[in-house]
């Protein structure tokens, strides 16, 4: 047995959820509510709150592309008899809320007063870095607003990037077919600040921002047609437009999927907004698929930033769907890293919620958008987890394996544990321990566990969690 690491920061205490002027921390959990519709989600607002989520993250409500002549599949293939495409939000052609696929701006609206019934916050994914990969789509209002159609573009906004660590071409030039915005265009900021600050006076209290790396901060080279790389001011409360001003920014959570790759400013980002630990995610999906640790791969954070800044995930709704590198995994190897990543002092945890119906032969399931993804979001072990992060707050962790490294003890100070076996065996568990000794009965199956002398041993069951207070 041997003891990982010790993280000696201590965490923020978090505040009682109230209406939106409660300040984010450290201690929150997120559930990402991928392609559930509005309706959808509020009216799962209660499993929501019982399973121990502070924010609920929908998906993409602006104006969007209809492809597929609006069809409600997650994806199809040509010939099948039910057509559609998740992605085709991610494909804006104005920024207005509410689209065909998943509700209208009532239904947000609805959908917002359901949550601060019940204590949740609603977190937004925007992204104002691109439009439909076909423009002519884009609606005549966004054009007129922007000054015309040629100027809601950057100068190579309609050329393809060939060179992603080219900071100029990331960040002015068009991914994967994508035309890229001129974000640095006041007009632009104007308008889209607008639809920020409905979604804000409707109830949102953040936002999740889309391809965000590929949006310029200060050192990064401007493009020909703009002054200066300023939107981020603008996005997150730090300088006005046209006399505009980001409503509440002291009360909003904000962060950005900056994905992690040679040359991308990660601390000047960081100044704006938390960032996505996507190298982080990789590392424990190597773990989950190994069923063992291996030397440091989850006490280093694999990020230049400090873990209280980051956003943890074992896969996101783009792991699982484009290239299909973490669908494979089980729904029960998922759970033991999300238990893993909840347990943890830092980070702030998102979990993906998978289409229902979906197998590891089928990814899609029910293959419909708009409907409710599996139970895995409150799932007993996912729920434990959660609810043992909240109340470990203020509590430093320490990290021990067993010898073998199936098994990983996170212990909040003396005040709790959680146990995770990554192997799909059953272990004879002998581990070091912060816990008293005493006799523990785990809150999930009922299992008990012995800690002596700090050791602690029991038995774990193959891809299970175990959470262990002391009361």
């Amino acid at each position: 047995m041997k003891a990982l690491r010790l993280l000696i920061a201590a965490a923020l205490v978090a505040p009682a959820v109230t209406n939106a002027q409660s300040v984010p921390t450290e201690d929150e959990v997120i559930l990402h509510a991928w392609t559930w519709s509005l309706n959808t989600i509020a009216e799962n607002m209660k499993n929501i709150a019982d399973a121990g989520y502070t924010y609920v993250q929908t998906s993409p409500v602006q104006t969007c592309f209809v492809g597929d002549n609006g069809g409600p599949a997650l994806f199809s293939e040509p010939g099948d008899s039910v057509m559609g495409k998740w992605y085709f939000y991610y494909q804006p052609t104005d920024w207005k809320i509410g689209n065909y696929m998943l509700g209208t701006r009532d239904d947000f609206k609805n959908m917002c007063d359901s949550a601060y019934a019940y204590g949740i916050k609603v977190l937004v994914d925007v992204l104002p870095n691109h439009t439909a990969i076909d423009h002519t789509a884009v609606l005549p209002g966004l054009d007129n607003a922007v000054g015309g159609h040629d100027k809601l573009f950057h100068a190579n906004g309609l050329v393809d990037i060939t060179d992603y660590n080219d900071r100029l071409q990331c960040t002015t030039g068009m991914m994967g077919k994508l035309p890229d915005v001129n974000t640095e265009n006041p007009d632009f900021q104007y308008y889209y600040l607008q639809y920020v600050n409905d979604l804000i006076n409707l109830g949102a209290r953040g936002f999740r921002y889309d391809t965000a790396k590929h949006i310029g901060v200060h050192s990064d080279p401007v493009d020909p047609l703009a002054t200066e790389n300023d939107f981020w001011d603008v996005a997150t409360g730090r300088k006005a437009v046209r006399g505009l001003s980001l409503l509440m920014p002291d009360s909003l959570y904000i962060y950005g999927e900056v994905l992690q790759d040679k040359n991308v400013p990660e601390a000047e980002y960081a100044e704006y907004m938390d960032l996505t630990a996507s190298s982080y995610g990789h590392m424990l999906r190597e773990v989950l698929h190994a069923g063992r640790v291996c030397n440091d791969l989850l006490t280093n954070w694999h990020h230049s930033m400090s873990p209280n800044h980051l956003v943890t995930w074992v896969e996101s709704h783009d792991t699982y769907c484009n290239a299909h590198e973490s669908a494979g995994l089980t729904d029960e190897q998922i759970r033991t890293g999300w238990v893993f990543l909840a347990a943890r002092q830092h980070g702030r945890p998102l979990f993906y919620s998978r289409p229902d119906g979906s197998t590891r032969e089928n990814y899609w399931g029910n293959n419909r958008i708009g409907a409710r993804g599996n139970a895995e979001f409150m799932h007993p072990e996912v729920v434990a987890a959660n609810k043992f992060r909240t109340a470990m707050s203020g509590n430093a962790e320490l990290l021990f394996t067993d010898a073998d490294g199936a098994v990983v003890e996170v212990c909040r100070s003396n005040a709790g544990a959680a146990l995770i076996n990554f192997s799909d065996k059953e272990v004879k568990l002998n581990v070091q321990t912060t816990l008293p000794d005493g006799t523990y009965t785990d809150e999930v199956h009922g299992s008990t566990f012995t800690a002596k002398r700090g050791t602690l041993s029991g038995k774990v069951a193959p891809h299970t969690s175990y959470i262990i207070y002391v009361r």
